[in-house]
């Protein structure tokens, strides 16, 4: 039963384990200086996967502007019974601890998109003319379900793993190509740097599979989802259909597979790149290149026999250019392809292809890849990152640049 009491104790319990973590005080996180402080009559949205650095913005956040704020996290054992008729009993609490502490208009809600109902009580609370903070580990859930109560009252934000320049940061490491090479195996997920034990990402996968898809959506073919994100892992830069996971894996059908991997991509786990094309509907029937949110935890949990360095550069190189913009593409002709398109619209602004290392072998190929694709899309600016070559190459008229990881990133 859940009472006043138990969420004063748990609210006090949790935010003392925030402030205290001495792990939120090592980095100051890249991504914290884009999200502004909350303003009346719109809620503040955090959203991000699971452990990569929410828990470390509602720290610094509280330490410089609010220490006085409630917070409280619904993803909690003790609050398994939360539920919709408990919200009263809740401002019950808050008016209780806003006694004790102060009178804070400040509120902080973790994972509450778990409560049914909880869109309507977040509105309540900004009529009341309370400073309200969500954050929560569903891309999807988040933005679509508070948007039907509360339509452009709202202000999304992203946090993401570690970036290289934090990674460097965390480990005291200088930024060289040893050290990148390092960032592509090991990721940016600050507990498993920390402790460097593989089960911690193990354990993270498995939490977000379980907790994040197959409880909050009901899926009873648990083991199915698993071998499905496991796949994708071993895949990372590679063309995925539904239609051909569902032949390659002997996984239910092809409808199946693709509400699958819309779980997976809310979830954080996974992007799914298109083609780009000027038609809506070509984008969508084309098929997609799979990412991992994080190239540490697609190195620690693939399959396949042999670590594919390259293709985790590649998807590195994905996870520095989604921290900039959702808008990415590929972009592929019958003669010539690209990795990256990307910009801060649904236009083209820039093109990158992501190559380990620039040979006698993938010269040609991979320095025509980008300039036909520049001059496809009049001139785009473009560049060509490898792990530790720079250079200039003059190609058919046009200038490519050829920029070291450390420097891209």
């Amino acid at each position: 039963m859940v009472t006043k009491e138990l969420i004063l104790r748990m609210a006090e319990k949790q935010k003392n384990e925030i402030l205290r973590s001495p792990m939120n005080l090592e980095v100051n996180r890249e991504g914290l200086q884009n999200i502004h402080s909350p303003i009346p009559q719109f809620v503040r949205i955090i959203t991000g996967i699971r452990r990569c650095g929410k828990s470390t913005f509602v720290c610094q956040d509280m330490k410089n502007r609010c220490g006085n704020a409630f917070y409280l996290n619904f993803d909690e054992p003790a609050l398994s019974e939360f539920d919709s008729n408990s919200f009263l009993i809740l401002d019950e609490a808050i008016a209780d601890y806003r006694k004790k502490y102060g009178s804070s208009n400040e509120l902080f809600f973790d994972e509450i998109q778990i409560i049914s109902g909880w869109e309507t009580y977040v509105s309540s609370k900004l009529k009341e003319g309370n400073l309200v903070t969500v954050t929560g580990s569903n891309a999807s859930l988040l933005s679509q379900e508070l948007g039907t109560r509360l339509t452009g009252r709202h202000l999304d934000y992203e946090l993401f793993p570690f970036s290289y320049n934090e990674f460097c940061t965390f480990l005291k490491k200088q930024k060289n190509a040893e050290s990148f090479e390092e960032y592509i195996f090991k990721g940016g997920f600050p507990e498993f740097l920390n402790y460097r034990q593989s089960q911690i990402l193990t354990q993270l996968f498995d939490d977000i599979i379980f907790r994040d898809i197959v409880v909050r959506y009901g899926i009873k073919d648990s083991k199915s989802l698993r071998t499905l994100a496991v796949y994708l892992c071993s895949n990372c830069g590679n063309l995925v259909t539904g239609t051909k996971l569902s032949a390659q894996l002997g996984l239910k059908t092809t409808a199946t597979i693709l509400e699958y991997l819309s779980f997976l991509e809310q979830s954080y786990l996974f992007s799914f790149v298109p083609k780009f094309s000027h038609s809506a509907k070509a984008q969508s029937v084309n098929p997609k290149k799979v990412y991992s949110i994080d190239s540490g935890m697609a190195a620690n949990i693939s399959v396949s026999s042999s670590k594919d360095i390259g293709r985790l550069f590649e998807n590195a190189v994905f996870c520095k250019i989604r921290r900039e913009t959702k808008n990415i593409w590929y972009y592929s002709e019958s003669s010539f392809e690209c990795d990256f398109l990307y910009g801060a619209s649904t236009v083209p602004e820039k093109a990158v292809q992501a190559c380990l290392e620039l040979t006698n072998e993938n010269r040609e190929r991979e320095v025509r890849g980008i300039v036909e694709t520049c001059r496809k899309f009049n001139n785009l600016e473009g560049f060509i990152v490898t792990l530790n070559q720079s250079d200039t190459i003059e190609y058919d008229g046009m200038t490519v640049n050829v920029v070291k990881a450390t420097d891209f990133f």
